[in-house]
């Protein structure tokens, strides 16, 4: 257990486990570092793992004082990366995560960088009549975003959470809000507000194709959240070395579905 601190004082807390080849992990919104603890168990012996909380997540709930946006957690990214004096990094981001990654690229480039896992995420998130591979398999648009404006902030996590894992539609309304309200009270819900905001309005298309190092992309099969068309989409735009690996019978949430599977695959990187 430690924290990071940032140059405005805020902190972030981080765990650094194992040694070699230096592979930051990245969590999703809503998520925290905890995503990553069964592959860092299990990589450890051949890299060096970071994995830490984004602000309002888990440990750095509290590492706000500013209006918190994905490009405040790239600047952090490159805080994190600059302070810990990482070079050669094999930057690995899971959804919100992924976005992290390719905002931190296109604002501080790969000089730091080895290679970049993007995991079951998409470049842009609002569909639209020339794009289908955003969120929500595709369906998910401008129109919806003015929907839900209307909506409270419980309403919204549990449409995402259940789009994110279709099982959960099993179970009673009362227990799995109960759940999920118990999973908001480990994050800051204004930051959570915020970044949904600052997701849905990027787009990070032009993002992927100056990437200058190796790209691989892990992706769920039949997937929840995004179409695995996504893999094919990366695989024509990314004009660096491109590698993608399929997690079948998953959902957007193949890491803890699979953990073992996630690590071996990673492994194969290093």
């Amino acid at each position: 257990m430690s924290e990071f601190q940032l140059k405005n004082g805020m902190k972030l807390y981080y765990e650094d486990v194992g040694s070699g080849e230096v592979v930051v992990m990245m969590h999703g919104w809503t998520s925290n570092h905890g995503v990553y603890a069964a592959p860092a168990e299990l990589l450890k012996e051949k890299a060096r793992v970071i994995t830490y909380d984004h602000r309002g997540h888990g440990g750095s709930k509290g590492a706000n004082g500013e209006k918190v946006t994905m490009e405040t957690l790239a600047s952090d990214l490159h805080e994190l990366i600059e302070g810990l004096s990482l070079t050669d990094v094999t930057l690995v981001g899971w959804s919100m995560g992924a976005g992290v990654a390719m905002t931190y690229i296109r604002d501080f480039g790969c000089g730091a960088l080895k290679q970049v896992v993007l995991c079951d995420m998409t470049p842009k998130q609002i569909n639209d009549d020339t794009w289908n591979l955003g969120l929500y398999q595709g369906q998910y648009t401008q129109a919806d975003i003015q929907r839900d404006a209307g909506k409270s902030f419980l309403k919204l996590y549990t449409a995402f959470a259940v789009g994110a894992m279709p099982k959960l539609k099993k179970i009673p309304g009362f227990l799995l809000r109960r759940a999920l309200k118990k999973r908001l009270k480990e994050c800051d819900e204004s930051v959570l507000t915020s970044l949904s905001v600052s997701m849905k309005a990027q787009d990070n298309r032009p993002v992927v194709e100056r990437i200058t190092v190796p790209v691989t992309y892990f992706y769920a099969v039949p997937g929840s959240l995004f179409s695995p068309e996504l893999a094919k989409w990366y695989e024509e735009h990314v004009t660096s070395p491109f590698r993608s690996v399929a997690f079948p019978d998953s959902t957007h949430m193949f890491i803890s579905e699979h953990p073992e599977r996630f690590a071996q695959e990673l492994a194969k990187l290093l």
